[in-house]
């Protein structure tokens, strides 16, 4: 059921601050910019290869975010897994024992179905799982 590593996260307190390391020292391109504003977040993509940072800013002060932010300031979040069937997944994963952030997948970014693996159940690793989903407007 998990297909690949999707991204890794790097929490930052402003994306225009940062946006200068990744560019111009690192040499690699924000492809996007992204408010999701079901998570309280500003997203960054940069992809590499076949995976992505995601460099993610707080857009409230209740974001998930902010609070981690002000825990450890600048750093990394999470580690973020494609699925094939998310739904089926959380499921196995609760009758496992497996603590959830959440009881079922929510919205996240580029219209993708995401939950999250609570760090006291991945030895003190936030685990994303993401689901990605094609949507027709006509």
């Amino acid at each position: 059921m998990i297909k690949k590593i999707s991204h890794i996260a790097i929490a930052v307190k402003s994306i225009e601050e940062v946006r200068d390391f990744y560019e111009k020292i690192l040499n690699l391109k924000i492809e996007k910019i992204e408010e999701v504003r079901e998570r309280k977040v500003k997203v960054a993509f940069i992809p590499i290869g076949d995976t992505r940072i995601e460099l993610v800013e707080p857009l409230t002060a209740d974001s998930p975010i902010k609070k981690f932010l002000d825990e450890k300031g600048n750093g990394l979040h999470h580690i973020c897994f494609e699925v094939s069937d998310i739904e089926k997944l959380v499921e196995e994963l609760k009758e496992k024992g497996i603590k959830l952030t959440s009881e079922k997948p929510e919205k996240g970014a580029e219209g993708s179905l995401v939950s999250f693996i609570h760090p006291k159940s991945a030895f003190g690793v936030l685990i994303e799982l993401s689901e990605k989903k094609v949507y027709c407007d006509f």
